[in-house]
């Protein structure tokens, strides 16, 4: 109890060092993932719409993968009905038919590089391979 000098002095140095990062991010801009929205899938299209809404599918992309995987592999379904009643193949493939490009000849592209981002891991890869094109 006599040492009260010491524990504050340790307490604000303490403060100080887990506050640390906080203090060296301030004001600094956050760059978001370089994504390439100019790929020959996304160029052939006449409106530039994903299968849902940009939005939505950047909140539920993984919602609607999981649901896919669950109306494929134990329904047998295989066609995906949009709201605006457009039909999609149910198949990662339908994704990186738009979302990758052979021609870059590299893993990290439009999925890799938001999941980086994000600091999140896809387990896409442990049943899918990725598209020949790209393996390259």
């Amino acid at each position: 109890m006599y040492k009260g000098g010491k524990i504050i002095a340790s307490l604000v140095v303490v403060v100080a060092l887990l506050s640390l990062p906080f203090f060296y991010n301030i004001g600094k801009a956050n760059k978001g993932p370089i994504i390439n929205l100019n790929t020959p899938g996304i160029q052939k299209l006449a409106g530039k719409q994903c299968i849902e809404p940009a939005e939505w599918m950047r909140e539920n992309h993984m919602k609607l993968l999981l649901q896919w995987r669950e109306e494929s592999v134990r329904k047998g379904k295989t066609d995906y009905i949009n709201r605006q009643g457009k039909s999609f193949k149910i198949s990662l493939q339908t994704c990186l038919n738009c979302h990758s490009d052979p021609a870059l000849n590299t893993s990290d592209q439009f999925c890799v590089s938001c999941h980086n981002y994000a600091s999140v891991k896809p387990t896409c890869w442990s049943c899918h391979t990725w598209p020949k094109e790209a393996a390259k």
